[in-house]
C-alpha cells in the first residue's frame, strides 16, 4: 500500500491499546460485518459494556483491492465509538458518537471513470444509529448506519503514470458531510 508507516503504526498501536482495555471487562462482544464480507472487505469490531445502557466499541475496516475498474481501492479505517442503548447493553435501539480516521490510496467517488486516484488520510466524526436483535443467548444481529463530517487530506495522481495531476507540493483538502459507515454485524457474546 506504500502509505506512511508511522500512521499505520499509530493505528495498530491504538487498536491494540483499545483491545487491551476492552478485554478487561467481562461483557465483551466480537463483531463481523456480513454486508462487507460480500464485497471482500473485512470489517471487524469489539464492543464492551461500560454501564447498563452504555458501551465502548472499536472497529476496523480494511480494503486490500489493488484495482477496481483499473484504479486502486485500498484503505484502512478505524472507529472508536461510545454507545447508548435505550433498553440495555446489546439490546434494541442504540445511538453512538464516534471519531475515527483512515489512510487510503483509492479513486474517490467523484473521480470514478477518470484517469485519477488519490492517496492520503482523513479524519471523520459523527453519529451512528442502529438496532441489535437477539438471536439466542450467544448471538445477536446488528443493523447500523453512521455518518458525519469527513475531512480529507490527499495528493492526486494519474493512474497510468503515477505522477501528480494536481500540481501542488502539499496536500489537497476536502470536507463533506456523508454517510460512511453501515451494514449488518453478526455479534458473538463472549
Amino acid at each position: 500500500m506504500n502509505l506512511n508507516f508511522k500512521k499505520i503504526r499509530f493505528f495498530i498501536f491504538f487498536l491494540f491499546l483499545s483491545l487491551d482495555i476492552l478485554c478487561l471487562n467481562g461483557q465483551t462482544n466480537l463483531k463481523g460485518n456480513l454486508a462487507f464480507v460480500l464485497v471482500g472487505i473485512p470489517n471487524l469490531g469489539i464492543e464492551t459494556k461500560l454501564g447498563s445502557h452504555t458501551s465502548f466499541q472499536i472497529d476496523i475496516t480494511v480494503s486490500f483491492w489493488e484495482s477496481v475498474n483499473h484504479a486502486p481501492q485500498k484503505f484502512i479505517l478505524l472507529f472508536p465509538e461510545f454507545r447508548y442503548y435505550t433498553k440495555e447493553f446489546g439490546k434494541g435501539f442504540f445511538l453512538g458518537a464516534h471519531i475515527g480516521g483512515g489512510i487510503y490510496k483509492l479513486q474517490k467517488y467523484n473521480y470514478w471513470s477518470t484517469n485519477f486516484y488519490q492517496k492520503g488520510y482523513n479524519i471523520m466524526y459523527g453519529l451512528t444509529t442502529g438496532y441489535q436483535f437477539l438471536i439466542n443467548e450467544k448471538w445477536n444481529l446488528e443493523i447500523f448506519v453512521g455518518g458525519g463530517s469527513s475531512q480529507g487530506f490527499y495528493k492526486g495522481y494519474k493512474i497510468n503514470t503515477n505522477e501528480r495531476y494536481d500540481n501542488r507540493d502539499k496536500f489537497n483538502k476536502s470536507g463533506e458531510w456523508i454517510l460512511y459507515r453501515g451494514g449488518v454485524m453478526l455479534v458473538y457474546k463472549l
